[in-house]
């Protein structure tokens, strides 16, 4: 189906994807000292590596809930680092659940993981002194203001001022 002559892609236009660039950018910074280090880890790996080390072997779930991701998404992340060998896993308290631990392997990348991580707030404290209003202040004015009024009411609200956004089943 092609949209009627006149709409144009609204994809093509965005206001949020410049920060998702730059975010991207930086992480993709990350992994190529990572490859310069000789360290064989996505940087997603990173903080659930680091969080092993510190609190110990812990079901999917758990880990999960540490990083603040879904069960899904940290299933997939312990598969891959399963696969790379920095992870084991095991059956855990029923049959339902799977404990991970640290390898030797993983446990090895640990320090150069923890040093990378503090080096990279200190960088990020740096970049933000050049700036004349910092991100974390930008993140910290955007949560308050969330909390006021949130981001799926202003959405809502502007799907609704226009009579957009209604959904299939409402269309006929």
């Amino acid at each position: 189906m092609t949209s009627p002559p006149g709409d144009a892609d609204p994809t093509l236009e965005s206001t949020i994807r410049p920060l998702r660039d730059l975010l991207r950018a930086m992480d993709d910074d990350i992994a190529q000292l990572y490859a310069q280090r000789g360290v064989p880890v996505r940087t997603r790996f990173s903080m659930a590596l680091i969080r092993l080390h510190h609190l110990g072997p812990m079901s999917v779930k758990e880990l999960a809930e540490q990083i603040d991701v879904t069960h899904s998404a940290m299933s997939q992340t312990v598969t891959a680092m399963r696969g790379d060998g920095l992870v084991e896993s095991s059956p855990g308290s029923d049959a339902r659940t799977r404990t991970v631990s640290l390898t030797d392997r993983g446990r090895a990348l640990v320090p150069f993981l923890e040093d990378e991580w503090r080096a990279t707030e200190r960088a990020w404290a740096e970049l933000e002194t050049e700036l004349p209003y910092p991100l974390t202040r930008v993140v910290d004015d955007i949560a308050e203001a969330l909390q006021r009024r949130s981001f799926l009411d202003r959405i809502t609200q502007h799907l609704d001022e226009r009579g957009e956004g209604h959904g299939p089943e409402q269309e006929a």
